[in-house]
């Protein structure tokens, strides 16, 4: 097997596919819902977190059976139904089709995985094990959570905005680099984040 190449996609605009919104389903659709993915569901039962989504206009959600040709203008497609079948069918039209897709839980069926994320704000983490072991990467995310606590949010914005001000400055370059490098050094990060509870922070090793 190809090692996997890791990225963070840009989804704004993009036309999603999500066939199936069971209990499977749900959260591959809410994974996607901040995106700013054009999200296009279909499904022939839909959980209740999905039919909210739809109502508050996040999603478009059609309760029926999928057809051919739906997967016209898709630029990646989730698939979650309960067909094995169904399943399969729908990953060999996108493959003609060049459409990126994952038939959840079925390895041998996907373009991509999901991974196990730790997000803090703009600030993201995220664990694949190549559909080896979900758990084992869950496993770590738990971890994660516990190491990058909630202040990293914050912290990262703020990193954000002094970049753009140092970027703008008439300093020389490498005086640029230098600045910015400290500020993401590990006294940064440990100062940055030192007025956490104690438990939601497990303090940065080398």
């Amino acid at each position: 097997m190809s090692n996997l190449f890791p990225m963070f996609l840009k989804l704004a605009g993009k036309r999603c596919l999500v066939v199936g919104a069971g209990k499977v389903g749900e959260p591959k659709i809410g994974g996607l819902i901040d995106t700013g993915a054009c999200i296009h569901v279909i499904a022939s039962e839909a959980a209740a977190a999905v039919h909210d989504w739809a109502k508050a206009g996040k999603i478009t959600l059609e309760l029926r059976a999928y057809a051919p040709g739906d997967l016209d203008g898709a630029f990646l497609a989730v698939v979650a139904t309960a067909s094995p079948a169904l399943n399969e069918s729908i990953y060999r039209e996108a493959q003609r089709r060049g459409v990126l897709c994952n038939v959840v839980d079925v390895p041998e069926y996907c373009d991509f995985y999901y991974p196990a994320v730790v997000r803090r704000g703009d600030f993201q983490i995220a664990v694949s094990t190549g559909g080896q072991s979900p758990s084992l990467a869950q496993k770590i995310r738990q971890q994660l959570e516990r190491q990058f606590g909630p202040g990293y949010a914050q912290w990262v914005a703020e990193l954000g905005a002094t970049r753009k001000v140092v970027l703008a400055s008439n300093l020389d370059p490498q005086r640029k680099r230098e600045l910015l490098h400290s500020l993401a050094s590990r006294e940064a990060v440990e100062a940055a984040v030192a007025e956490e509870p104690a438990n939601n922070v497990r303090r940065v090793t080398a």
